[in-house]
């Protein structure tokens, strides 16, 4: 079993990540860098995420 973190500022990374929670937010468009855009959701009430597949590259 993978540790669970639970303190604010804890950060996940991985190549996909499986999310459920009570509430989602509607979709944010964010820019990342230059013409690259990425998608926000924020998760709400009971929120957790798992890595299901690990990143290839750790930059």
């Amino acid at each position: 079993m993978s540790k669970v973190y639970t303190k604010m500022g804890s950060t996940i990374k991985g190549d996909r990540i499986v999310c459920e929670a009570r509430q989602i937010s509607k979709t944010k468009v964010i820019v990342k860098s230059g013409k690259h855009k990425a998608q926000k959701v924020v998760l709400r009430d009971n929120a957790m995420s798992v890595v299901v597949k690990e990143l290839k590259f750790i930059s």
